[in-house]
């Protein structure tokens, strides 16, 4: 353990947040099943029974990275301050997943144009990749919040 208080604490919010961006990896892209990301973003209960869905397991992943660095370091996380971190993250992730959000604010700040880029044109089906403005902030957005979430988990 490093003998600074102030040390200590950024070292351990630095592996809680490599443990939770690990964690959104996997569960944005492997954990994730595709009828969640198929739906999360439709209007009504089913987009948001998906992304309720969608954001459990995702949360559920990062519980199991955070379970996985107390265990093979033995850092100390207050419980409390895990359940905030895990709270904001979650919340914030469903915020941006329902896409509509997501939008608005990209709108808002200027960036609409970027959040279309890629979009496949209207009856077309000519850009089926990830490399789409919405994917990018989309991820930003989470990268964001993560920090965010890291600091509070590491209080």
């Amino acid at each position: 353990m490093l003998a600074d208080p102030t040390s200590a604490h950024a070292a351990t919010f630095a592996a809680v947040f490599v443990a939770l961006y690990a964690a959104h990896q996997v569960a944005d892209h492997w954990i994730q099943t595709q009828h969640q990301a198929d739906c999360k973003g439709q209007p009504g209960w089913a987009g948001r029974l998906a992304c309720a869905a969608h954001v459990a397991t995702y949360t559920g992943t990062a519980v199991l990275a955070l379970v996985f660095l107390i265990a093979g370091t033995g850092l100390r996380l207050d419980p409390w301050g895990v359940a905030v971190g895990l709270g904001i993250s979650a919340v914030t992730h469903y915020i941006a997943d329902r896409r509509t959000p997501l939008r608005w604010i990209a709108e808002r700040t200027g960036s609409a144009a970027f959040y279309r880029l890629g979009t496949p044109r209207p009856g077309r089906d000519d850009n089926p990749s990830l490399g789409t403005g919405a994917y990018a902030l989309d991820q930003s957005w989470h990268v964001g919040w993560l920090f965010i979430a890291a600091l509070f988990c590491a209080v």
